[in-house]
């Protein structure tokens, strides 16, 4: 598909993969259980390689491998807890595995400072894994699978991005954050906070799992989560200095770069949800 859409502009190549992408992940939330557990295993599983890969560029070894199946042992093992088919002790099969992450470095003769390699290996399952297994909670909110929830906060993460690629692009001015990204804007954050409650209200018509007061909330809480979100995975690809975190989603970069904003929304939007 990169190559394909090579020769277009990178608008153009950021529309084709935006409608190509968003109507698989809607269609897989949409249709049952077990397309949304597909869609977002695939999504986690390519998020953490990726982030195992930047590690790598920057010098570290994390364990790509254990990290990764930790990761998606947590993200599957948080799916078959909440959807109640097994119980909750089962998430202590998560700590001998990752704790495996030790024996494998002890054996390791060359490595300069393991323990920061060790750091890193757990950091891709905090960073990523985490947050993807607590939108399993927020998918069985109400004791039954229901895709509302996870499609409405995806449309409005959707539309606080779209609303604030295009005002930054057409009105920024005011730098938000240039430390970490030069181009991101306080006019983009609000016409992507703008089109985010917009979106809110249309949803709150026709999705009814949760109360307009509820939906908005949550709104609120992506809108900044989400802009942490973009920002904390800047930090982490100046530290590394790129420009992308991949290249495999034309138009938009990587895993990271797409759904950077889940990481830091979902787990708010979780204990929302459960203390609320």
């Amino acid at each position: 598909m990169t190559k394909i859409l090579s020769g277009y502009s990178n608008l153009t190549q950021r529309l084709v993969t935006a409608i190509l992408g968003a109507a698989a992940i809607i269609a897989g939330i949409a249709y049952s259980e077990w397309t949304y557990f597909s869609v977002f295993l695939f999504i986690c599983f390519f998020s953490l390689l990726e982030f195992y890969k930047l590690a790598g560029l920057d010098g570290f070894i994390p364990l790509k491998t254990l990290g990764t199946l930790s990761g998606i042992t947590l993200f599957t093992l948080s799916f078959f807890i909440e959807r109640n088919t097994i119980s909750p002790r089962y998430y202590l099969l998560i700590f001998p595995l990752a704790s495996l992450v030790y024996l494998v470095k002890l054996y390791k003769k060359t490595e300069r400072k393991p323990f920061t390699n060790i750091a890193y290996t757990f950091l891709g399952i905090f960073y990523i894994a985490v947050p993807f297994a607590l939108l399993n909670h927020a998918a069985f909110e109400n004791g039954y699978y229901n895709f509302e929830i996870i499609l409405g906060a995806l449309l409005i993460l959707w539309a606080s991005d779209t609303g604030a690629y295009f005002a930054g692009t057409l009105f920024g001015k005011t730098k938000l954050f240039e430390r970490i990204s030069p181009k991101k804007s306080w006019e983009g954050f609000w016409g992507g906070a703008a089109l985010a409650i917009a979106m809110t209200y249309g949803i709150s018509l026709y999705f009814e799992s949760l109360s307009i007061v509820n939906w908005l909330i949550i709104a609120l809480l992506i809108i900044i989560g989400g802009t942490f979100g973009d920002l904390v995975e800047s930090l982490l690809k100046r530290s590394i200095e790129i420009k992308d975190s991949g290249d495999s989603l034309p138009g938009h970069g990587g895993f990271l770069d797409r759904f950077d904003g889940l990481f830091i929304s979902a787990p708010f939007i979780a204990a929302y949800l459960e203390i609320f």
